[in-house]
Order: structure tokens, then sequence, then C-alpha cells
């Protein structure tokens, strides 16, 4: 049974910075990609973040020199560090483990930045 376990939501002050983790487990087919998604009130769910397995990178714009995504392949888990927050990165984010069977998505954590 796949299980991602997702930790490191909160509240936090604009300007401040958060650390989400995920880590995945019962994944029995190769992993083509690890990543971060996030759905705001009233809004599509988007990318984030993400890192492929060969270790390229993708960022949305809105997210690009303030969010770095990483992974420790040994441990299956993928990171994703947030500073300079702003109140418009509000959302639950999501982990997102691209396999080549199919996707597996978190349970989603709640990012709260006040202004």
């Amino acid at each position: 049974q796949v299980q991602l376990v997702e930790s490191g939501g909160g509240l936090v002050q604009a300007g401040g910075s958060l650390r989400l983790s995920c880590a995945a487990s019962g994944i029995r087919f190769g992993i083509n990609a690890m990543g971060w998604y996030r759905q705001a009130p009233g809004k599509q769910r988007e990318l984030v973040a993400r890192i492929f397995s060969g270790g390229s990178t993708d960022y949305a714009d809105s997210v690009k020199g303030r969010f770095t995504v990483s992974r420790d392949i040994a441990k299956n888990t993928v990171y994703l560090q947030m500073n300079s927050l702003k109140p418009e990165d509000t959302a639950i984010y999501y982990c997102n483990v691209f396999t080549s069977l199919a996707p597996y998505w978190g349970q989603g954590t709640q990012v709260t930045v006040s202004s």
C-alpha cells in the first residue's frame, strides 16, 4: 500500500519560511518525479515544484527564486523549502509522486501566510 506522509505546514507571517516534507512508502514502481502542488480556495490545483529522477527541477514562475525542491533518494522523501512567503502562497499543499504506473497524492497540508 502506497503512503505519502506530509509534514511541515502551518501559519507563518509574510516574509517567513516553512519547510514541507513528504515521505513515500510502499512504492513498487520506478519514480519518475516527486513534487508539490497546491490548491487555494476557489482555484484549481497547480504545480509548485517538482524534481525528476535525473535530478532536474521544474518550478512555477510565481515561486522561482523563493522555493527550493529537493529529495533524499534513500529515504524516498521530497522536501519543499519555502522562503520569502507571501499571502498569495496560502493554500493546501499536496505531495505528488509520479511513478511509471500511476501518480500518487498525499493528504495535503495547510500553509497559511498572514500579511
